[in-house]
């Protein structure tokens, strides 16, 4: 399995609760049609958590998508279709700044 797992905040001039309304409404059902996609998830930012020992990274996020594919061909043919130019040219209507990892996820307690 990979795992793609995106830090996305929101374009200048949307609210959070703008971002989150299109990007749940709009945006996840053109994920739906992406040939290859196994998961795809949304996690919605509501709040964050300090800690008094280790100082908080200066980072502004409104959502974390992940997405998971069989392997790297997956991924590949994924990139390369007309649903994914789809899905990212809707995303560049909400997104402002992104940075997207390739994971490789290790499971320490299982389901």
């Amino acid at each position: 399995m990979i795992k793609v797992l995106g830090l996305l905040t929101r374009r200048p001039g949307l609210t959070h609760e703008q971002f989150v309304k299109h990007w749940l409404e709009i945006h996840a059902p053109l994920a739906l049609a992406v040939p290859g996609v196994r998961r795809y998830v949304q996690s919605h930012i509501v709040g964050t958590r300090t800690r008094p020992d280790i100082p908080e990274t200066e980072v502004e996020v409104d959502g974390i998508a992940e997405l998971w594919y069989d392997d790297e061909a997956a991924l590949q043919r994924a990139a390369a279709s007309p649903e994914m130019k789809r899905l990212t040219d809707d995303g560049a209507r909400i997104i402002g700044r992104i940075k997207t990892y390739i994971i490789d996820e290790k499971q320490i307690i299982p389901p």
